[in-house]
């Protein structure tokens, strides 16, 4: 078995970061037809591939001449590893950055069969051919240099993790506030509803204003036609500017909704007088209701004012990054609904 030092070690996971990263990147671009800088950090490293090297290497450097264990033992320790990184971190941030879900003999979408498969047969590959020259390579490094690059490296590694975090965070945090606020939407414009229905107002006008998935679909469409017409001319310095004026949009429909719905509960409260047999304490106890509401409302329009571009661009970036990422399912239709502000046109 070959004995590194910890500084040696660290050069190998940052190696082995790089190289994932670089497989990752080019496979997932000539996928998605125009380039993804691959995986969770800012910076080109997949720690996924760089710690599933490192442990593939302490289980099977001490078999590496029975290929058979090789296997078996890179395949069991690799395969551990990715299950439980994707559990930790879709319990941390509510996205799931790999998906096996569609896949044969999948656990909870973390791990599959043919994965696993292919680990035991990566494991062989690095083992055999990958590792020996690359451990060469490491053993002409002069051992004054390990330590001090060892560190550098990590130092910059640690900033990109606690950034890229915090990003993962933000987006966590995004794709609840539009979870919250499409549902609040569809509450407060049923409660609207019902509070019309009891003035014996036009129902069917009322339902076609504030009909949320109708209108957020007919905005898409419109930004979509109007992307489509612009495709030709526009520029990668200009993509922020459409991100704006996506978010102008939806941002003006989410307003004009609750503008419809607003209306709506101050004209049932303006008319509670007028219903007959309406008792003082049924009286005063509807008025209470309306105007919690109608302060609901008002709340909700100053959230949605405040929100601006800056608020999404992180989150955009791991999602581009992650064009395969899937939400939790109370979470799913913010993140779809986030992932088209991101698309390329």
């Amino acid at each position: 078995m070959h004995v590194y030092t910890t500084g040696q070690w660290v050069l190998l996971f940052f190696f082995y970061c790089f190289c994932g990263w670089v497989w990752e990147s080019c496979y997932v671009s000539l996928r998605q037809r125009h380039w993804v800088n691959r995986g969770f950090l800012q910076g080109p490293l997949l720690p996924i591939y760089g710690s599933g090297a490192i442990i593939i290497l302490f289980a099977t450097l001490p078999v590496a001449g029975n290929l058979w264990l090789v296997w078996l033992l890179g395949m069991l320790a690799a395969t551990a590893l990715e299950y439980v990184t994707g559990d930790v971190m879709e319990r941390l941030f509510k996205v799931r950055y790999w998906d096996y879900s569609n896949q044969k003999c999948n656990l909870n979408g973390h791990i599959c069969l043919s994965s696993s498969i292919a680990w035991g047969f990566f494991s062989i590959l690095l083992v055999r051919f990958i590792h020996p020259p690359i451990a060469g390579l490491l053993a002409d490094v002069p051992s004054w240099l390990v330590d001090p690059l060892a560190l550098v490296l990590t130092a910059a590694f640690t900033v990109d993790v606690v950034q890229s975090v915090q990003a993962a965070l933000d987006l966590k945090e995004v794709l609840t506030k539009l979870a919250e606020e499409n549902e609040d939407l569809r509450r407060l414009a049923k409660r609207a509803e019902v509070a019309a229905a009891f003035a014996e107002d036009d129902l069917k006008r009322f339902r076609e204003r504030t009909e949320l998935e109708k209108r957020l679909l007919q905005s898409r469409v419109e930004a979509e036609l109007e992307e489509q017409r612009q495709a030709r001319e526009e520029r990668k310095e200009r993509r922020q500017e459409r991100l704006e004026a996506s978010l102008r949009r939806r941002t003006a429909v989410k307003l004009d909704i609750l503008d419809t719905i607003s209306d709506a509960l101050e004209t049932c409260r303006d008319h509670l007088e007028d219903i007959p047999d309406l008792t003082e304490d049924a009286l005063a106890e509807r008025w209470a209701d309306l105007t919690e509401a109608i302060e609901k409302v008002r709340d909700r329009k100053a959230a949605i004012r405040a929100r601006t571009a800056h608020t999404y661009r992180r989150s955009l970036r791991i999602l581009r990054a992650n064009p395969t990422a899937r939400a939790r399912q109370e979470l799913s239709e913010a993140l779809e609904s986030l992932r088209k502000l991101g698309e390329r046109k």
